[in-house]
């Protein structure tokens, strides 16, 4: 997804510096005109506006405060988004590490999947300053269709969350509904016809 939301941003007309951990994820950006940096902390020391997309927690923690992480060289002033799904409270810690840099610090983490990263449709879901949100919001919508504020550091996790957890309630209602259907009709489509043509369509 990160490479998706990257090409969307050249598109727009930004000037990349890039990073990841494995060098050949960045090699397609860069024939495409993006700059590459060898650590976070030198996109930190050449960039004061910061995405971050990553897999969980510890990545977050690691890229941000890490010995060569964004926190060792960032810019005063800096805006720093991080559109990664992870804890809120993981979220709110580095929103302190930040303030205490003069910088500022917003989650923004996405849902639409790899299609709508591929398509610039995503929607975002930001925790932050109000007063910066006009500036994340610019940059967000290059990448995405919906830019919602949902209010301070760590709203955006907890809305994230709460999506996530109405998603799996849903798929795992229709898998029990299928299951359930198979042991009387043991044709699938029967069921499925049933529900799309009835009060659960």
């Amino acid at each position: 997804m990160g490479a998706h939301m990257a090409r969307n941003l050249i598109k727009s007309g930004y000037l990349l510096v890039v990073n990841d951990v494995m060098p050949a994820a960045v090699e397609e950006l860069k024939k495409e005109g993006a700059e590459v940096a060898g650590t976070p902390a030198e996109v930190a020391a050449r960039a004061k506006l910061i995405v971050t997309m990553l897999p969980s927690s510890p990545h977050v923690r690691e890229v941000y405060s890490g010995n060569k992480g964004i926190f060792q060289s960032v810019q005063a002033g800096s805006l720093l988004i991080d559109s990664s799904t992870i804890d809120p409270a993981v979220s709110k810690e580095m929103e302190q590490i930040a303030l205490s840099q003069s910088t500022a610090f917003m989650d923004a983490p996405v849902s639409g999947g790899v299609l709508a990263a591929r398509d610039a449709g995503l929607t975002f879901m930001v925790g932050g300053d109000e007063a910066r949100f006009s500036e994340a919001e610019k940059i967000l919508s290059c990448m995405g269709k919906n830019v919602v504020h949902c209010g301070g550091v760590g709203t955006g996790e907890a809305a994230k969350i709460c999506n996530n957890m109405l998603l799996a309630i849903s798929m795992i209602g229709v898998s029990e509904t299928m299951y359930m259907g198979s042991q009387y009709v043991k044709a699938y489509i029967i069921i499925s016809n049933v529900i799309d043509n009835s009060s659960n369509e």
